[in-house]
């Protein structure tokens, strides 16, 4: 279903019964299609903390000042000395 945004301003209501019984909406500006109406489902399951535990290793000096330019970083190019 295509409705011009001023229509669906006044029928909202409506539209949001039609996405509720699984039909998509679809709204648009001047005739041309720009957003979408569809029904809401949800996260498919809640996140768990620490489920990616023993996955995934950061090292101990993440947050560590770095003491130079990064080679191939873009402030490398301004005169900043690059260490090989």
């Amino acid at each position: 279903m295509i409705r011009n945004i001023s229509e669906a301003k006044a029928e909202l209501s409506a539209l949001i019964a039609e996405v509720a019984k699984g039909n998509e909406v679809i709204l648009a500006k001047a005739g041309k299609p720009v957003a979408r109406i569809v029904p809401y489902s949800g996260a498919t399951s809640p996140r768990r903390p620490s489920s990616m535990a023993g996955e995934i290793w950061i090292a101990p000096d993440f947050g560590a000042p770095i003491s130079g330019p990064i080679r191939g970083h873009p402030r490398a190019c301004l005169g900043f000395p690059v260490r090989a």
